[in-house]
């Protein structure tokens, strides 16, 4: 079933647990962005350390943005009752 589908139902508790689920994906996404831009841009923000310089740490920091940028996709699009 489509979110569509569940806006045309007057189930309220589905329409909660939607609103609840696409809020929380937008938090977190951007929590996530935020702390993979100020490990990417550490040098930037004056952040110095032995973790933020290293390699492995701008892996991981690009992985963390594009997962976040994932959440937020995630909660635009609101298909949490996708059958496959």
């Amino acid at each position: 079933m489509s979110l569509e589908e569940f806006e045309n139902t007057p189930d309220a508790k589905t329409k909660r647990y939607v609103l609840m689920k696409s809020i929380m994906d937008f938090g977190m996404g951007f929590i996530y962005l935020g702390v993979g831009v100020v490990i990417l841009f550490s040098r930037q923000f004056h952040f110095y350390n032995n973790f933020t310089m290293s390699i492995p740490a701008k892996i991981f920091a690009v992985l963390v943005i594009i997962y976040g940028s994932w959440r937020i996709y995630r909660g635009i699009k609101k298909d949490y009752f996708k059958e496959t």
